[in-house]
């Protein structure tokens, strides 16, 4: 990826943020799960990117998103060594490990959550 954000990664990367703040407090998805409900399935990896470029804004809760696994794959780009896992305990989720303990309970998936009734 190089140093610039073309304005189409940036119309991608607000679409990722706009998804991610509508996770539920004390939920959790996956990079995948948003790439696939943005039309896009094999971009989780631009998901990351994307949500490791929005640290800036609090209004994005980048800490719920995990890998496909419930595994704190990004907690490397948080601030200090356990912030990620701090900000999901905060809200009650469980993590041992650097995994989220009963992931499938908490998962929250765009595909169904935001699917058009």
């Amino acid at each position: 990826m190089s140093g610039t954000i073309s304005s189409e990664q940036n119309n991608f990367f607000n679409r990722v943020y706009q998804v991610t703040r509508l996770i539920p407090f004390g939920r959790v998805t996956s990079y995948g799960s948003i790439a696939k409900y943005l039309g896009a399935p094999r971009s989780a990896r631009m998901v990351g990117w994307a949500l490791n470029s929005s640290h800036t804004d609090d209004s994005i809760p980048a800490h719920r998103v995990v890998n496909r696994n419930g595994i704190l794959t990004g907690k490397h780009h948080f601030e200090g060594t356990n912030l990620m896992q701090q900000l999901l305990e905060n809200e009650n989720i469980r993590v041992e490990k650097n995994q989220i303990v009963k992931f499938k309970e908490l998962f929250w998936d765009p595909n169904i959550e935001l699917r058009e009734q």
